[in-house]
This record gives C-alpha cells, structure tokens and sequence, in this order.
C-alpha cells in the first residue's frame, strides 16, 4: 500500500515536473526583449516606482512608529527590511544597465506622500495605516505578481524573494486596524474614499510603460482589488462595506 502511494506521488511529482518545464517554456516564447530601446525606456520608470515605493514603506513605518512608540522595535524590522527591497530592486536596474528616473516617481508617489504626510502631522493612526499597510503593500504585492510572469531571470529571482517577505512579515496595520476596527472604521472608510482614487490613477498613469515590460493594466488592477479586499475581509469588515468601499476606485 505504501510503495503503491510512493509511486503514484512519484508520477505526480514527475507530471508536475514536465508541466511546469512546458509552462516555463511556453512563458519564455512570450517574454518581452529586455534589450530594446523601448523596455529600457519604460523600466527606467517601472523600476524608478519600486525602488521609491520600498523607500516610502520604509519612511511611512518609522513615522507610524512615532505614534505607536510600544511598536517602535518591531516596525524598525519592518523599515528595515523595505530598505533590503529597494537595494535589490536598484540591482534589478543595474543589472540591465538602466538609470532609475527617480524624479518621476517622487512625482508618481507625491498625492498618496502628501496624504500620509497631513494625516501624520493630525495624529490620524488609521489614515496612516490605510495608504502604507492597506493601499501600498497590496499596489506593491499585485504588481511584483503580475511582474515576476515577465521578468528577467535575475529581477525574477529578487521579486520573488521580495513577494516572500511580504508574506512573512506580520502586517502590523491590518492587525492594529482588525484590534481597533470599532473604534476606527468611520476614518477607515472616509481616508479610503479620498485615496483609492489615487491607486487608480497611479495605475492608469503607469499602463503604457506597464505594457511595455508585458504587464497589462487589467490585470494589474485585478490583482490589487483583490488583494486590497482580502485585506478589508481579514480586518474584519463585511462584504456590504467592503463593496461600498471598492466603489470609491471607480472614478
């Protein structure tokens, strides 16, 4: 009985094994030409957003800290470890011989910057929480998803540890705003209405050089809708408020 399941989990691990090398190469036929011109252009840009991303992650998780000093130690990890992300995503660049257009994406972040900035200064925990650990790690997450399909080997490799320390990392926000949620949901809500927008804009923004490096905008707004309601489920509100919520991306 034992060497028969042996043999069976072989044959599927042999299965697994082939579609997986089928899947590979059929990927590898649809993988844009990361020498043109063209892709460099638009990964200047691309690269240039997750490079300032990770280092407003880091930025937004020291100022949360100062409004919960008994988090101080656990959110400098949490700093610290964007700061590895933004070294390898600069390698990413480097590796293809492409200078990060760091202008346009302080550019890019400037609105959600400048509504964390205000809401830091009022105090607003919850604001605060919503743009960096709802709204920035799920635009951040969907889109390393949707990138790793079509990146070059040596950014695929760094993506995919990137992606696998986001999931590791405890989401301090989403379990502080899940503890506070009867006290918080009003500003929950109100906070989200004036900054999803923001993330589809970022998106729309962004398409054209997106699809460039292969990613489709459609999809990349899929991903993140989906991550961003996983999350507003794990807080712990309902499927009414999460819709009501989603609706303020349709603008």
């Amino acid at each position: 009985m034992h060497n028969e399941l042996k043999i069976t989990d072989m044959q599927t691990l042999e299965s697994n094994k082939n579609t997986t090398k089928e899947s590979t190469d059929e990927n590898s036929l649809n993988l844009p030409d990361f020498t043109t011109d063209s892709y460099k252009d638009a990964y200047s840009r691309i690269n240039a957003i997750v490079i300032e991303g990770e280092q407003e992650a880091h930025d937004n998780y020291i100022s949360i800290a100062t409004l919960i000093p008994n988090e101080l130690e656990e959110l400098t990890k949490l700093a610290k470890m964007e700061l590895k992300h933004k070294r390898g995503f600069t390698a990413c660049g480097r590796n293809l011989g492409v200078e990060a257009d760091m202008v346009f994406a302080k550019k890019f972040f400037s609105k959600l910057h400048g509504n964390f900035q205000i809401a830091l200064e009022k105090g607003n925990l919850t604001t605060c929480l919503l743009i960096q650990a709802i709204l920035i790690e799920a635009f951040a997450i969907s889109a390393y998803h949707v990138y790793i399909r079509v990146a070059d080997p040596f950014a695929k490799k760094i993506t995919q540890g990137v992606v696998k320390d986001e999931y590791l990392h405890l989401n301090y926000g989403q379990e502080w705003l899940k503890e506070n949620l009867s006290t918080c949901k009003e500003e929950l809500m109100e906070a989200n209405k004036v900054n999803l927008p923001l993330i589809k804009k970022m998106l729309d923004e962004v398409a054209e050089d997106a699809s460039v490096l292969a990613m489709d905008r459609e999809e990349l707004m899929e991903e993140f809708m989906i991550a961003y309601q996983d999350t507003l489920l794990e807080i712990g509100l309902d499927n009414r408020e999460i819709a009501r919520m989603a609706m303020a991306a349709i603008v």
